[in-house]
Protein backbone atom coordinates (compact mmCIF):
# COMPACT_ATOMS: atom_id res chain seq x y z
CA UNK A 1 0.00 0.00 0.00
CA UNK A 2 1.38 3.42 -0.99
CA UNK A 3 1.77 6.23 1.51
CA UNK A 4 0.03 9.57 0.97
CA UNK A 5 3.24 11.11 -0.40
CA UNK A 6 3.82 8.23 -2.81
CA UNK A 7 0.24 8.40 -4.09
CA UNK A 8 0.64 12.14 -4.53
CA UNK A 9 3.61 11.54 -6.77
CA UNK A 10 2.70 8.34 -8.62
CA UNK A 11 -1.01 7.65 -8.88
CA UNK A 12 -2.47 11.12 -9.18
CA UNK A 13 -2.73 12.26 -12.80
CA UNK A 14 -3.71 15.86 -12.01
CA UNK A 15 -1.23 18.55 -13.10
CA UNK A 16 1.11 20.03 -10.48
CA UNK A 17 0.79 23.66 -9.43
CA UNK A 18 3.61 25.39 -7.55
CA UNK A 19 2.34 28.00 -5.08
CA UNK A 20 4.07 30.41 -2.74
CA UNK A 21 2.03 31.25 0.36
CA UNK A 22 2.34 34.24 2.64
CA UNK A 23 0.20 36.45 4.80
CA UNK A 24 0.32 40.13 5.65
CA UNK A 25 -1.20 42.28 8.36
CA UNK A 26 -3.10 45.41 7.38
CA UNK A 27 -4.46 47.84 9.90
CA UNK A 28 -5.97 51.20 10.63
CA UNK A 29 -2.65 52.57 11.85
CA UNK A 30 -1.19 54.69 9.06
CA UNK A 31 2.34 54.93 7.78
CA UNK A 32 2.62 58.21 5.87
CA UNK A 33 4.55 57.90 2.62
CA UNK A 34 6.14 60.54 0.45
CA UNK A 35 3.98 62.04 -2.25
CA UNK A 36 4.28 64.62 -4.97
CA UNK A 37 3.25 68.25 -4.44
CA UNK A 38 3.95 71.43 -6.39
CA UNK A 39 7.05 73.34 -5.34
CA UNK A 40 6.38 75.45 -2.27
CA UNK A 41 3.26 73.48 -1.26
CA UNK A 42 3.43 71.16 1.72
CA UNK A 43 1.12 68.18 1.17
CA UNK A 44 -1.35 67.30 3.87
CA UNK A 45 -1.45 63.59 4.57
CA UNK A 46 -4.09 62.30 6.98
CA UNK A 47 -2.80 60.05 9.75
CA UNK A 48 -4.08 58.36 12.84
CA UNK A 49 -3.07 55.63 15.24
CA UNK A 50 -5.70 52.97 15.79
CA UNK A 51 -4.37 49.52 16.56
CA UNK A 52 -6.92 47.35 14.75
CA UNK A 53 -5.69 44.81 12.24
CA UNK A 54 -6.82 42.20 9.78
CA UNK A 55 -4.78 39.66 7.84
CA UNK A 56 -4.69 38.61 4.21
CA UNK A 57 -3.55 35.06 3.43
CA UNK A 58 -2.54 34.46 -0.18
CA UNK A 59 -1.02 31.80 -2.38
CA UNK A 60 0.38 32.81 -5.76
CA UNK A 61 1.62 30.83 -8.75
CA UNK A 62 4.60 32.46 -10.53
CA UNK A 63 4.10 30.29 -13.61
CA UNK A 64 0.57 31.29 -14.62
CA UNK A 65 -0.27 34.16 -12.25
CA UNK A 66 -3.17 32.36 -10.63
CA UNK A 67 -3.77 33.24 -6.99
CA UNK A 68 -6.04 32.58 -4.06
CA UNK A 69 -6.59 34.88 -1.08
CA UNK A 70 -8.62 35.05 2.11
CA UNK A 71 -9.07 37.92 4.55
CA UNK A 72 -9.08 36.56 8.09
CA UNK A 73 -9.15 38.29 11.48
CA UNK A 74 -6.06 36.59 12.90
CA UNK A 75 -2.85 34.92 11.80
CA UNK A 76 -2.91 31.73 13.85
CA UNK A 77 -3.33 27.98 13.46
CA UNK A 78 -7.12 28.14 13.09
CA UNK A 79 -6.85 30.78 10.37
CA UNK A 80 -4.18 28.74 8.59
CA UNK A 81 -6.43 25.66 8.66
CA UNK A 82 -9.27 27.66 7.12
CA UNK A 83 -6.96 29.02 4.44
CA UNK A 84 -5.54 25.59 3.57
CA UNK A 85 -9.00 23.98 3.44
CA UNK A 86 -10.32 26.67 1.12
CA UNK A 87 -7.14 26.67 -0.98
CA UNK A 88 -7.31 22.87 -1.31
CA UNK A 89 -10.88 23.15 -2.57
CA UNK A 90 -10.07 26.06 -4.92
CA UNK A 91 -7.17 24.14 -6.51
CA UNK A 92 -8.83 20.70 -6.37
CA UNK A 93 -8.01 20.11 -10.05
CA UNK A 94 -4.28 20.23 -9.19
CA UNK A 95 -1.68 18.61 -7.03
CA UNK A 96 -0.31 21.60 -5.15
CA UNK A 97 3.20 22.05 -3.86
CA UNK A 98 2.99 25.00 -1.49
CA UNK A 99 6.09 26.82 -0.28
CA UNK A 100 5.76 28.78 2.93
CA UNK A 101 7.88 30.18 5.71
CA UNK A 102 8.20 28.60 9.13
CA UNK A 103 5.77 30.79 11.06
CA UNK A 104 4.49 28.99 14.16
CA UNK A 105 0.97 28.63 12.72
CA UNK A 106 2.41 27.06 9.54
CA UNK A 107 4.25 24.34 11.43
CA UNK A 108 1.57 23.43 13.94
CA UNK A 109 0.54 19.78 13.95
CA UNK A 110 -3.05 21.00 14.14
CA UNK A 111 -3.14 22.49 10.61
CA UNK A 112 -4.16 19.12 9.24
CA UNK A 113 -3.34 17.16 6.12
CA UNK A 114 -4.81 17.92 2.71
CA UNK A 115 -5.19 15.36 -0.04
CA UNK A 116 -3.90 17.61 -2.81
CA UNK A 117 -1.47 19.91 -0.96
CA UNK A 118 2.13 19.18 0.03
CA UNK A 119 3.90 21.82 2.10
CA UNK A 120 7.56 22.67 1.68
CA UNK A 121 9.09 24.98 4.28
CA UNK A 122 11.57 27.63 3.32
CA UNK A 123 14.77 28.14 5.29
CA UNK A 124 14.39 30.47 8.29
CA UNK A 125 14.97 34.20 7.84
CA UNK A 126 14.78 34.07 4.06
CA UNK A 127 11.83 36.19 2.87
CA UNK A 128 13.73 36.83 -0.38
CA UNK A 129 12.97 33.21 -1.32
CA UNK A 130 9.23 33.84 -1.26
CA UNK A 131 8.04 35.72 -4.35
CA UNK A 132 4.69 36.24 -2.60
CA UNK A 133 6.29 38.91 -0.41
CA UNK A 134 6.23 41.30 -3.39
CA UNK A 135 2.45 41.15 -3.52
CA UNK A 136 2.21 43.03 -0.21
CA UNK A 137 4.63 45.74 -1.35
CA UNK A 138 2.59 46.23 -4.50
CA UNK A 139 -0.70 46.52 -2.59
CA UNK A 140 0.68 48.97 -0.04
CA UNK A 141 2.36 51.16 -2.66
CA UNK A 142 -0.43 51.18 -5.24
CA UNK A 143 -3.66 50.97 -3.27
CA UNK A 144 -3.21 51.85 0.40
CA UNK A 145 -0.68 54.65 0.36
CA UNK A 146 -1.58 57.60 2.64
CA UNK A 147 -5.07 56.27 3.38
CA UNK A 148 -6.93 56.20 6.65
CA UNK A 149 -9.84 53.92 7.49
CA UNK A 150 -12.76 54.95 9.68
CA UNK A 151 -13.50 51.33 10.59
CA UNK A 152 -11.88 47.96 10.18
CA UNK A 153 -14.85 46.97 7.99
CA UNK A 154 -14.02 49.71 5.47
CA UNK A 155 -10.41 48.52 5.32
CA UNK A 156 -11.54 44.92 4.82
CA UNK A 157 -13.94 46.00 2.06
CA UNK A 158 -11.11 47.80 0.31
CA UNK A 159 -8.80 44.79 0.70
CA UNK A 160 -11.52 42.56 -0.73
CA UNK A 161 -11.82 44.77 -3.82
CA UNK A 162 -8.03 44.90 -4.19
CA UNK A 163 -7.59 41.14 -3.92
CA UNK A 164 -10.41 40.50 -6.42
CA UNK A 165 -8.83 42.96 -8.86
CA UNK A 166 -5.44 41.31 -8.50
CA UNK A 167 -6.86 37.77 -8.81
CA UNK A 168 -8.54 38.75 -12.07
CA UNK A 169 -5.27 39.99 -13.57
CA UNK A 170 -2.87 37.07 -13.79
CA UNK A 171 -0.36 39.19 -15.70
CA UNK A 172 0.04 41.47 -12.67
CA UNK A 173 0.76 38.47 -10.44
CA UNK A 174 3.23 37.06 -12.97
CA UNK A 175 5.01 40.39 -13.15
CA UNK A 176 5.26 40.65 -9.36
CA UNK A 177 6.17 37.08 -8.43
CA UNK A 178 7.51 35.56 -11.66
CA UNK A 179 11.07 35.05 -10.45
CA UNK A 180 13.04 33.16 -13.12
CA UNK A 181 13.95 30.37 -10.71
CA UNK A 182 10.32 29.92 -9.59
CA UNK A 183 8.77 29.50 -13.02
CA UNK A 184 8.47 25.88 -14.05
Amino acid sequence: MATATESFAREDTRPVKLLFQDEARFGRITDPAHCWAPKGVRPLVPTHIVREYTHVFSAVCPHDGESFSLILPYANTEAMKIFLQECSEYFKAYRVIMFMDKAAWHRSKDIGAYENIRIVYQPPYSPELNPGEHLWEYIRENYLRNCIWTTLDTLESMLERIMKTIMECAETIKTLVGFHWAII
